[in-house]
């Protein structure tokens, strides 16, 4: 039998690790252990010349520039990964920080390494409009990259990897940029590839720097009780080797810390403190068989009780990843939850390297195994769904949610596994079993029962779709339910195709609408030229196409808008400033009031205070006794005339065609009292870049809350759309208009 023991069960401290590599020989060494001999002579041109392309330029640290090249090629050879892999990774930064061409690259390595250094080639040079849009823009080629050679992600990672080691060297706000990045994206991105030896590096380093006065606690915490744990495992590790001794097993039993990363997200989820959690410690069993594994498991079973709920069997439903393995916990020798992960040799390879141990170019394989391309499922899902996102804030959180989002399993009514995403809904199943069904879904069935497409799904629920051939397709309103960025891709998608002439017309008119709130006239800002200029800042090619992006809500009309206003801005003059002033319920450019009675000039015009009349409101003028023309609203309960006399005096009034004047209006919300309710309201009008001019809040015995605002707008197209904003507000229950 064999059998081992890991005498240290606790994380390394990561500030031990060595910064510079082994070395170009150790490098030789690692791949001679699994390469041939032109494997071999590879990687030494490779070194050569990268040496000598890298020759005079020097780390932050001071080193020569060629230590790192050396130490991700040496990360690489760990995993074991093809000569071609390792060799790019000595050669990644050559194109991009010498004077080295892709010709000349080519011409000494041929297309496979030029291709791989290509893909993961900095993108430092390219300019955005924000630090967001530039980090989105080089994931995208990532991506892109990755669909052409999924080796290029694994390189990008070995470089993170290394950078994070020596990342003390760069200035601190420096630091806390990338480290927040890495744990954003880069762990994720290892975890989904199941590299679990990169992603556990690279968030314990990150949270070193992003919050490092925590991570030097939980350290010092593990140490101080380090040799007591060390004890308690060694015992759970003789017993189970007593009773595998009796059943002829052969195993590796060890023990095996919980990561830095990993305790401090327990500690700040779970709001425990570091000595309310036991599992720091786990226990691993490494077996030949899958049978072994499920053997092994009835024998911990026997020899401690198992927690309810806290088994999981992963060898019959592997985690997206790869990862499988099965975990239990149980309440050990002292009375505290321990956990055991039972897993074999084969399934162990796949945790520690993920996509490395699968890899098939090692083998001389063409990259065709379909139950290797079925496991790469969500990556193309990524692809899919990213090239109908246009926003660079939208693709990075949907990115991170994809990434990160927790996994339910549920099932088909046939018995079939769907891994989704944790928080979906039916609609997310249905289109994760095919487009159609999920264009056509009208209702949704959970374990035998109808619910609703609202529902959240659980692991073990058992799923049917209730489809119709007649079903006008999928609702807008399913953007806001669907979890799974793969089903809002294709809900948009069925928007872009199915009602595409639908969509340019709504397009337009969310546009034109936005012109119209900032006062402008459509004619001169939607024009041919400016909206070319904003077709290349989203990447179209007609107008159509940006038109009917903003009409299926790729493409909001706020950031058009934004792009509009910025080439205006640049090309015209600043205005010579205007004298304002205040008359009445207005304000307004002097020599202009927005009104004008029909068939005479020069009238003195007033808006009235009872009902403060808006441009687009019907209204009506009447004669005052020395103050001109009082201007209402046709609705004003004061433009009743009670005689003869009084109606000769109402005349006929219009708006100008384009007032530039401002209005004040008094609305009324009503809403359940609660707290934060005033703020929530006066924060959704001032989304709308609305002024608000005064506020009173008031309760009552009924937890009823009223809410009075005096706000500045345009028109009653601005005014329409700050009471719809106000009424999405949660536990808002009327907005109306009020008068005096």
């Amino acid at each position: 039998m064999k059998y081992s023991h890991s005498s240290n069960t606790d994380q390394p401290n990561i500030e031990q690790r060595r910064e510079s590599p082994t070395g170009i020989q150790q490098l030789i060494k690692k791949v001679d252990r699994y390469g041939s001999p032109a494997d071999l002579e590879l990687i030494n041109r490779a070194y050569e010349f990268a040496k000598q392309a890298h020759q005079g330029q020097k780390r932050r640290s001071g080193e020569d520039y060629i230590i790192h090249p050396v130490a991700v090629a040496d990360i690489l050879a760990d995993l074991e990964l093809d000569a071609a892999t390792v060799a790019s990774a000595l050669l990644h930064d050559v194109v991009e920080d010498t004077e080295v061409t892709e010709e000349q690259l080519t011409a000494a390595f041929g297309t496979e390494i030029r291709d791989l250094v290509d893909g993961v080639t900095k993108l430092g040079r390219l300019k955005y409009l924000s630090k967001e849009e530039q980090q989105a823009e080089n994931l995208r080629k990532m991506f892109l990259a990755m669909s052409k050679d999924i080796r290029v992600i694994l390189i990008k990672l070995a470089d993170r990897l290394h950078n994070m080691r020596t990342l003390k060297h760069l200035p601190p706000e420096k630091q806390q940029r990338i480290a927040t990045e890495t744990l954003e994206i880069f762990a994720p991105l290892a975890h989904r590839l199941g590299i679990s030896k990169i992603k556990f590096e690279l968030e314990d380093i990150a949270l070193r720097y992003m919050n490092p006065q925590q991570y030097y606690r939980i350290v010092n915490l593990m140490a101080k009780k380090r040799q007591e744990r060390e004890q308690y495992i060694q015992d759970v590790i003789e017993t189970i080797k007593g009773k595998l001794q009796e059943i002829e097993v052969t195993a590796e039993v060890y023990g095996r810390a919980k990561h830095i990363y990993s305790i401090y997200r327990k500690m700040t989820n779970q709001n425990k403190q570091f000595n309310e959690i036991y599992d720091l410690l786990a226990v691993r069993i490494i077996v030949d068989s899958i049978k072994d594994c499920y053997a092994i498991l009835g024998i911990v079973h026997t020899l401690w009780k198992p927690m309810p709920g806290r088994f999981k069997d992963y060898i019959a439903m592997p985690k997206q990843n790869m990862y499988q393995s099965l975990h239990t916990t149980v309440i050990g020798p002292r009375g505290e939850p321990l956990e055991i992960q039972i897993r074999t040799w084969e399934m162990h390879r796949t945790a520690e390297y993920g996509i490395a141990a699968h890899w098939l170019y090692k083998e001389g394989k063409p990259a065709q195994d379909m139950s290797f391309v079925q496991k790469m499922g969500w990556f193309r899902e990524i692809l899919e769904w990213q090239q109908d996102l246009k926003d660079a804030q939208e693709f990075m959180e949907t990115l991170k949610i994809d990434l990160f989002s927790d996994e339910v399993f549920v099932f088909t009514p046939k018995g079939a596994v769907i891994s989704l995403p944790k928080g979906s809904v039916p609609i997310d199943f249905a289109y994760r079993i095919h487009t159609d069904i999920g264009n056509r879904t009208i209702g949704s069935k959970v374990n035998g029962k109808i619910v609703p497409l609202d529902y959240k799904l659980q692991t073990g629920d058992i799923v049917e779709i209730l489809t119709s051939k007649s079903s006008f397709g999928p609702s807008r309103d399913w953007l806001n339910i669907v979890k799974s960025p793969q089903a809002k891709s294709k809900i948009r998608t069925w928007f872009k195709k199915e009602t595409r002439e639908e969509n340019i017309l709504k397009g337009r008119e969310l546009l034109e609408r936005e012109v119209k709130k900032n006062g402008l006239e459509v004619s001169e800002v939607l024009t041919e030229k400016n909206l070319s200029d904003v077709m290349v800042k989203f990447n179209f090619t007609k107008e159509d196409d940006l038109l009917a992006s903003v009409g299926y809500g790729a493409v909001s009309p706020i950031q058009v808008m934004t792009r509009l206003l910025e080439k205006i801005r640049k090309e015209q003059p600043e205005e010579a400033p205007v004298t304002e002033f205040r008359e009445g319920n207005r304000q307004q450019r002097k020599g202009s009031a927005g009104v004008r009675v029909r068939g005479v000039d020069n009238m003195l015009i007033r808006f009235s205070r009872c009902c403060n009349p808006v441009p687009g409101d019907e209204i009506v003028g009447f004669v005052t006794r020395g103050r001109g023309v009082s201007v209402h609203r046709v609705d004003c309960p004061n433009v009743k005339a009670n005689d003869e006399e009084e109606e000769k005096r109402f005349l006929e009034v219009e708006w100008e065609s384009s007032p530039a004047i401002s209005y004040h209006v008094d609305i009324e919300v009503t809403a359940l009292d609660r707290p934060r309710i005033t703020i929530d309201v006066m924060n959704a009008v001032a989304e709308t870049k609305t002024n608000i001019g005064a506020v009173q809040a008031r309760g009552d015995k009924r937890k009823i809350a009223t809410i009075s605002l005096q706000i500045t707008i345009r028109n009653v197209d601005h005014l329409h759309t700050v009471v719809e904003r106000i009424k999405r507000v949660k536990d808002v229950y009327t907005v109306r208009r009020i008068m005096q």
